[in-house]
């Protein structure tokens, strides 16, 4: 039997297709650039970016609501939710935004699991006229990530 290095698997892993190949996209360093503006900061799953419209989800019936009307594309926003919660519309959302937890969160590890993008622990710097806008989750530094609203 052929041995083959860590660097071998990893490309054959790429190559193949695999969920666990990563893509990270080029990253300028200012958040503020073509109409954008960085509206919060966490800990990201994922090395990948996910742009669509915010919905702030606060109970169930806001997740009954968004599953009715579609939630395919969407960015959801959550203060503490658990994967119960979204369980229905997860695998659906371009992306999802938690002011709590961390990596090791079970929301967290679900959405890496479904290869959505989310912020953990975020800290948002306004919540003022969010909801509904079109906004952009992605990788900044190391494990840390970005929200910026598309203005």
């Amino acid at each position: 039997m052929k041995e083959t290095s860590d660097s071998e698997s990893i490309k054959d892993l790429v190559r193949l297709g695999s969920p666990y190949s990563i893509y990270r996209p080029s990253i300028k360093p200012y958040a503020n650039v073509l109409g954008m503006k960085r509206i919060g900061e966490g800990l990201i799953t994922l090395n990948l970016s996910a742009e669509g419209e915010l919905r702030i989800i606060k109970s169930v019936q806001d997740v009954i609501t968004l599953w009715k009307e579609g939630a395919s594309g969407k960015i959801v926003m959550v203060d503490d939710a658990g994967i119960t919660t979204l369980g229905p519309i997860l695998p659906k959302l371009a992306g999802v935004v938690c002011m709590s937890g961390g990596l090791g969160s079970h929301l967290a590890i679900v959405t890496r699991e479904f290869s959505i993008p989310a912020l953990m622990g975020t800290k948002m710097k306004t919540l003022e006229n969010i909801h509904k806008k079109k906004v952009q989750i992605r990788p900044s530094e190391g494990k840390n990530g970005e929200l910026l609203l598309i203005e």
